[in-house]
């Protein structure tokens, strides 16, 4: 497998011993395809990475961990891709750690192995629970910056938040849903993808404060643990409607919405108004066929740019610490959808 790279860092890259990746390199046998793939794409990844590497500066390697359905993690990505290419005079390389659905202990297990790797700095998606709350304080004794992403983990020891505010976010939303629904009513599906994040919490508890202040006419009922994947959200979301013919509109926090939307086309109902968050590809496509009518979108790249911006302060001993400040929400809408990156 031809490659321009060290053994080491094709190592560091893919999250495999060198002893491992050696093995891949050599075509020895014993090696699962799986495995084989990473290495292959951990090349790809150096490859890309390899023009920004010959900057100027000092070379950051941090590692991106989110627990989260694949549409949002491909946005993340890019975000970071192009912020990473761009960003001087500190250079970064990313290493991406992302799964849909993980264990607390498997969450647990990967950043302690980056931990004990190396790593300059780790950008975290993950539940507020306390044993990640706990891996996170290991990572900090250890020397390594921590910056949470989209969703806090305010009672840990990571050195940042880079997102939204998220209970203004769903303050906004329920604006929305509550003036368009206006005096006749009605009863929101409320989606989580699971309550263990605590951005979630916040936007579910800045809609539900303003629903019962201003709109007290207009009734939710909640669903969760769907994991915002498509197959468990949708079946959620169908049984939801068979017990409530009332719902007739949508606040997506936890994203499915292809499958909330399929669920009300097979019980026959009409959605009035749903609100949904982050413009990824499937939101775009959305939106732009008027099945959905408001998203809520904050920089993906603002967020990159902080989180950098964190851990350069740490790595590189700045005498003042960087706050990153909350990115912005935007209502997006059918005839205001910013071009896609």
């Amino acid at each position: 497998m031809a490659h321009l790279f060290l053994v080491k860092d094709i190592a560091f890259q893919a999250g495999l011993s060198t002893a491992t990746v050696d093995r891949v390199l050599n075509g020895r046998p014993g090696v699962r395809r799986q495995t084989e793939m990473r290495v292959k794409a951990a090349i790809a990844e150096l490859e890309k990475q390899q023009a920004g590497a010959m900057g100027s500066g000092r070379m950051l390697a941090i590692d991106i961990v989110m627990e989260t359905p694949q549409r949002f993690s491909d946005a993340v990505r890019a975000a970071f891709e192009a912020e990473m290419a761009t960003f001087l005079p500190g250079v970064f390389r990313c290493r991406f750690h992302f799964a849909e659905v993980m264990k607390p202990a498997e969450l647990v297990q990967l950043l302690d192995r980056i931990r004990l790797r190396g790593t300059h700095g780790i950008v975290l998606k993950a539940p507020d629970v306390a044993e990640v709350a706990a891996a996170v304080a290991r990572a900090d004794a250890a020397g390594i910056p921590v910056v949470t992403l989209v969703t806090d983990l305010p009672n840990s020891a990571r050195i940042a938040y880079a997102g939204a505010d998220n209970r203004a976010a769903g303050e906004t939303a329920a604006y929305l849903i509550g003036e368009f629904l206006g005096a006749g009513g009605g009863k929101v599906l409320v989606t989580l993808s699971s309550g263990r994040f605590r951005g979630e919490e916040e936007r579910e508890i800045g809609f539900r404060r303003v629903i019962r202040a201003r709109y007290p006419d207009i009734g939710i009922t909640e669903i969760s643990e769907g994991h915002g994947t498509d197959a468990a959200t949708g079946t959620l979301a169908a049984a939801a409607l068979a017990a409530d013919p009332t719902i007739n509109a949508v606040y997506s926090i936890g994203g499915g919405n292809r499958a909330v939307l399929a669920a009300f086309d097979a019980a026959k109902r009409p959605v009035r108004v749903f609100v949904a968050h982050d413009l990824d590809a499937d939101n775009r496509a959305l939106l732009a066929a008027r099945r959905i009518g408001f998203v809520l979108h904050h920089d993906l790249r603002t967020d990159a740019r902080s989180a950098f911006r964190a851990i350069m302060s740490r790595a590189t001993a700045l005498p003042r610490a960087v706050t990153p400040s909350l990115s912005s929400v935007e209502i997006v809408t059918p005839y205001n959808m910013p071009a896609a990156d």
